[in-house]
């Protein structure tokens, strides 16, 4: 099974991911990371310092990756907020309010321009209606980060895994930001 862990930079996915990683025996894979080391992007943006993934280079490596896991009862957690372009099983987005994104992102050195550009993101639900467009409401999760601590958000998060938690997009509104 494939679960994709998403949301706007800064809700707490990789952090959460680790922590589910340490306790729980699921593989996560922080695609940001393998883009960046396997070079599986097409160019760089200057204005947002970031590179633009091959998303098509993406899933090709992840469908090798879990191919050479060898375990059809394995569960693969895919971290990145490009994640849910890929083809998973269920979908965790992961939620903050935009005025602590903004922060969160500012405190580990973004511009103030990408910082306000991501809070505007989150606050528009960008990612949450790309993961119910791609995959459906059935399959996507929405999990609020913003007053949680991680292992709170591991804790959902692995409740996903398991099936334990019912589906729930929409739930978080932050257009009073806007």
């Amino acid at each position: 099974m494939r679960v994709a862990v998403t949301g706007t930079p800064g809700t707490g996915k990789s952090t959460a991911t680790d922590l589910l990683a340490a306790d729980s025996g699921v593989d996560v894979v922080h695609l940001n990371r393998v883009v960046e080391t396997e070079g599986l992007y097409d160019s760089v943006d200057e204005e947002r310092d970031s590179v633009v993934a091959d998303l098509d280079a993406v899933a090709e490596w992840v469908d090798e990756y879990e191919a050479a896991l060898d375990d059809e009862e394995a569960v693969l957690v895919l971290d990145s907020h490009l994640s849910h372009h890929l083809d998973v099983d269920r979908v965790v987005v992961l939620r903050c309010a935009p005025q602590t994104l903004e922060s969160r992102l500012r405190d580990r050195g973004e511009s103030a321009a990408k910082a306000a550009e991501n809070a505007e993101s989150e606050a528009l639900d960008v990612i949450l209606s790309e993961a119910v467009d791609a995959h459906g409401l059935a399959a996507v999760y929405e999990v609020e980060t913003t007053d949680r601590t991680p292992e709170a958000v591991a804790t959902e998060i692995r409740a996903v895994v398991a099936g334990d938690r019912e589906p729930s997009a929409g739930d978080v509104n932050y257009l009073d930001y806007l």
